[in-house]
C-alpha cells in the first residue's frame, strides 16, 4: 500500500506515505494526525506490518494519503483525518484554526491572520505559529505571505511553498521581478 509504520514513542506512530512528489512522513497519535513531514532524500523507515493497526488508524492513513495527493494537485481535499494539534500553545492553535479557514487558491498576510484572531499586533507571533505548524501541508500555512505579498518563510522550504501556491493557481509575483511563481 503506502506505508511503513514505526512506533517512535508510546504515543506517536510514523508512517511513510508514498506520493508522486516523494515520501511524506505522517505521525499519528491516538487522536489523529499529529505531524506531517515533507519528503527528504534520506527519509526512510523500516517496513513493519500494518496488521497491528486498528481499522480507525488504517482509515486515517488512507484519508491522509488522499488529502496529500489532492493538495499536491491543487484540488481541495474531500476529507481530512482528525488533526491532533495538542502540541501547540493556545495561541498557536488559534492561528492554526485560522489557517484552516483559508480557501484553496486564496492567500492572506500574517497581519490579516493576526487581525482575524483578535491580536492585531501579534504579526511576528503569527509568523512563529506558522513556522511551528506540525501539519504544514494540510493546515495550509503556505497560503500566508508577508506584507506586500513577499514570500515570507515556510517550514517545508520555499520551493515547496512556491510549488503548492502554483498548484493552487495563485499568481503572486516574486519581489523585484515580473515573473510569477512557478514560471
Amino acid at each position: 500500500m503506502t506505508s511503513n509504520p514505526k512506533t517512535i514513542s508510546k504515543s506517536l506512530t510514523a508512517v511513510s506515505i508514498e506520493t508522486p512528489a516523494g515520501h511524506f512522513i505522517a505521525h499519528f497519535s491516538e487522536a489523529g494526525l499529529a505531524r506531517l513531514e515533507f519528503p527528504r532524500r534520506t527519509a526512510t523507515l523500516p517496513q513493519p506490518s500494518l496488521n497491528e493497526w486498528s481499522s480507525k488508524q488504517l482509515k486515517w492513513l488512507a484519508i491522509t494519503k488522499r488529502a496529500i495527493c489532492d493538495t499536491l494537485r491543487g484540488q481541495p481535499a474531500s476529507e481530512f483525518p482528525p488533526f491532533d494539534l495538542s502540541s501547540g500553545t493556545d495561541f498557536q492553535q488559534c492561528v492554526w484554526k485560522a489557517l484552516r479557514g483559508i480557501a484553496m487558491g486564496a492567500i492572506k498576510s500574517y497581519g490579516e491572520i493576526a487581525q482575524e484572531i483578535g491580536s492585531p499586533k501579534a504579526v511576528r507571533a503569527v509568523g512563529g505559529a506558522c513556522g511551528a505548524n506540525p501539519i504544514p501541508l494540510l493546515v495550509p500555512c503556505h497560503r500566508v505571505l508577508a506584507a506586500n505579498l513577499h514570500l515570507g518563510g515556510f517550514s517545508g522550504g520555499l520551493d515547496w511553498k512556491l510549488r503548492l501556491l502554483a498548484a493552487e493557481g495563485v499568481d503572486v509575483r516574486l519581489p523585484g521581478s515580473r515573473r510569477a511563481w512557478g514560471e
